[in-house]
């Protein structure tokens, strides 16, 4: 993600990628990066970012936006940007687009708050559908019980609408198990997050695979079982040099790998 690498211009993104062995690149839009892939980005612009990756042999696996709906007074707003990052992926050739269900305001009830995040992100299945393009919501923010999200997903029920699953929210938040919060969630996911860290929230928001409390050969063993076909993203933010991060972190990644073949 790009979040690794905030100063690289996306050509020294893909170049990153390309060093270190990565598949892909998921650019963060209006995360104050340098990629360039914003909603301002000219259709010119956005052919080249899709042929740059090409080149490069580089999947533009997502898109990452910001975007929440679970607050009432912006939803409508939410929805209407959220649909130009739709177009920005397709664009650009992302499959995804990552958003999230937002903080759930004073007054309103999860019940309520589950209503408005389906009804947004049934508002956006057309667009998307018709693009290419799935919309992933996020195991985020208080959106980190898989429960409530999958409650989301069963009412949305469009195949262009599915979830990221940051497989360590849901440990660290909400002290669900890996297994568990696979099992609830596997029929929707289409993008995946990865990053170790503690479960202590007063610990290091980040720490090499394989030393904090996220077991990522569980994270590739739930997936793999469940014939996942999508893409891991490291989302590391205002960490290590990604000269240091980036090289180690995939290292790591790829011998749980060759431990599960």
């Amino acid at each position: 993600m790009s979040f690794s690498c905030p100063q690289a211009t996306f050509a020294e993104m893909l170049a990153l990628a390309v060093q270190y062995g990565y598949d892909g690149v998921e650019p963060r839009a209006a995360g104050g990066n340098n990629h360039g892939v914003e909603l301002e980005a000219s259709a010119e612009q956005r052919t080249s970012f899709r042929e740059q990756a090409a080149d490069a042999g580089i999947a533009i696996c997502c898109l990452a936006a910001g975007n929440r709906f679970a607050d009432p007074a912006d939803r409508d707003a939410q929805v209407e940007e959220t649909l130009l990052y739709i177009d920005l992926a397709a664009d650009i050739g992302a499959p995804a687009l990552r958003i999230f269900g937002g903080r759930i305001p004073d007054g309103i009830s999860r019940e309520s708050a589950i209503g408005g995040v389906a009804d947004a992100l049934s508002r956006l299945a057309g667009r998307a559908g018709d693009r290419g393009v799935v919309v992933c919501m996020e195991t985020h923010d208080d959106w980190c019980n898989p429960a409530d999200v999958a409650a989301v997903m069963e009412r949305v029920d469009h195949p262009a609408i599915g979830v990221n699953w940051d497989a360590a929210h849901p440990v660290r938040t909400e002290g669900w198990t890996l297994a568990d919060s696979y099992s609830t969630l596997r029929r929707w996911i289409r993008h995946t997050h990865v990053h170790d860290l503690f479960v202590d929230a007063n610990r290091p928001d980040y720490t090499a695979f394989g030393t904090g409390d996220i077991d990522h050969k569980q994270v590739l063993a739930l997936l793999r079982s469940g014939g996942y076909g999508g893409y891991l993203s490291g989302e590391w933010i205002n960490w290590e040099p990604p000269d240091v991060h980036l090289p180690r972190e995939i290292a790591t990644l790829r011998g749980y790998e060759r431990a599960l073949a």
